[in-house]
């Protein structure tokens, strides 16, 4: 496959899945090795049910080989004391090498984790190579700074890499999370063990390799694919791991805050769970674009976004015109199979996630008026299909108003007032992202400074770029990844007095 040609049939897409080889080892100092134990786990592809490969499963004793690496290269300067203009031109080659193995990557996201393919090629491999492209170019503009001092003193303040940083990434967008992470803890010098979560580790693999051959030299990153229990765990742990950085689960990032305390008091980066409200107000300028988007907002890559925008809250004087227009582009997003390019929801992750999900729906069915969807779907032989699910008159004591569902489950609330919308919409734990939709410049002013997220939209959802930061508050974490701000997580400041 080139960059050029990529399927553009189903069939064209499973004859080339059926040409595609997988690496399944750990890549440890530029090598790849079965684990030490010698254990694997299946990768299973949720769309068919079928194992795509065995992968071996990092353990502690992996997790030190692969620490030490990065311990090695980081302490021999081979990488951490490379000029910045020169870190920059292989960071730049991985981003285009990237470009170059688009179909590829993007169909190793599509089996492993049943995100349809058209997605995984023109959203997020895409998006992968430009954070690492935007990323490595920001890497020698960033400046160390001089204190004012009086005469005959002079403090520098500057900006060093951590060391070693593990990255723990989770399964809903392998590859561009793993470039979130490990992108700007390389460009500023750090050594890297990237552990891929279990149920996608394909792509993670590869853009090891692909980093190798852009002239990342060997053990600079290193990637250990396991089970959260063993490998996330003994990362967590590792004495000689300087930082953290994770995307996942709140519950699973306050397991990493106590690891760091139970050992080194390792930094650690959270980015966690998310329940993101979706205003609209009676006066937005086009209820359509609205609707089309809020089913967006859920239901895109089966509802399986930290950041998705799962809490609808309308204006009640328009809820019922809006929840038609609504149910119209739900049907959008009707699951089928992931290599069809006409498709735009795939599967679920895995059964047993398809089932929490499911009980999500059940449960709910005896709280709040379901209005669309809510079937569970068998294709292929596969169960990890649900369709998109919106529920009305959802309150904030209800589970589906509170909880992360992480599928393609949407809750409908409404407000009379704006003062009600907010109240509505901080009235949750986490943080992490949040919408809305008004006409009025004054009102999207207002109500963007009083929501208690990281990111607001206005008249849009989910907005993002290389440019600007994306993290949350609350149990949403702490932190931020893209922009020149991720670059901060991953350096330490020193200052350097000189008396003269």
């Amino acid at each position: 496959m080139s960059l050029l040609s990529p399927p553009t049939t189903l069939a064209g897409w499973r004859e080339a899945a059926s040409r595609l080889s997988f690496a399944s080892d750990i890549l440890i100092d530029g090598t790849l090795r079965p684990a030490v134990d010698g254990q694997t786990f299946a990768t299973v592809n949720p769309a068919s049910g079928d194992t795509l490969a065995e992968i071996a499963a990092g353990s502690a004793a992996d997790v030190d080989l692969a620490v030490a690496s990065a311990r090695r290269t980081f302490d021999s300067g081979v990488w951490s004391r490379r000029p910045p203009t020169e870190r920059k031109v292989v960071l730049l080659r991985l981003a285009e090498l990237i470009r170059a193995h688009a179909p590829e990557l993007a169909l190793l996201d599509s089996l492993d984790m049943g995100k349809p393919v058209q997605d995984a090629l023109g959203i997020d491999v895409p998006g992968a190579a430009a954070v690492w492209q935007w990323t490595a170019e920001s890497i020698d503009k960033v400046y160390d700074q001089i204190a004012p001092t009086g005469s005959g003193d002079l403090a520098m303040i500057r900006r060093e890499p951590l060391g070693v940083v593990a990255a723990v990434v989770p399964w809903n967008f392998p590859l561009d999370l793993a470039s979130w992470k490990c992108a700007p803890a390389l460009a500023a010098g750090n050594s890297v063990v990237l552990k891929p979560a279990e149920q996608s580790p394909l792509s993670a693999i590869r853009l090891g390799q692909l980093a190798l051959e852009a002239g990342l030299p060997p053990g600079v990153l290193n990637v250990v694919p396991g089970l959260g229990a063993s490998a996330g765990k003994a990362l967590g742990l590792h004495p000689d791991v300087d930082a953290l950085t994770f995307t996942g689960s709140t519950e699973v990032g306050k397991l990493f805050l106590s690891y760091a305390g139970q050992s080194n008091m390792k930094q650690v980066w959270l980015e966690c769970g998310g329940k993101s409200p979706n205003l609209i107000f009676a006066d937005c300028d086009d209820l359509d674009k609205a609707a089309e988007m809020a089913a967006f907002g859920c239901f895109f890559n089966q509802g399986e976004v930290c950041s998705a925008n799962s809490r609808l809250l309308v204006e009640a004087r328009i809820k019922e015109e809006f929840l038609e227009r609504l149910i119209h582009h739900a049907a959008h997003w009707l699951p089928g199979d992931p290599l069809d390019p006409a498709n735009h929801a795939g599967a679920l992750v895995e059964t047993r996630h398809a089932d929490r999900v499911e009980g999500f729906i059940r449960r709910g069915e005896q709280q709040a008026r379901l209005i669309h969807g809510g079937q569970r779907l068998t294709i292929a032989g596969s169960d990890c299909y649900i369709t998109p699910t919106i529920f009305d008159q959802v309150t904030p004591s209800h589970e589906l108003f509170r909880e992360e569902i992480f599928g393609p489950v949407l809750a409908v609330s409404t407000f009379e007032t704006e003062g009600q919308a907010i109240a509505l919409a901080n009235d949750s734990l986490f943080g992490l992202a949040g919408s809305l939709w008004t006409g009025s410049l004054k009102r999207a002013l207002r109500v963007s400074e009083r929501l208690r997220v990281g990111t607001v939209s206005v008249n849009t959802v989910d907005a993002l770029s290389p440019q600007t930061p994306f993290g949350g508050i609350k149990q949403s974490g702490h932190g931020r990844d893209l922009s020149l701000h991720a670059l901060e997580k991953f350096t330490a400041l020193k200052t350097v007095w000189i008396k003269y």
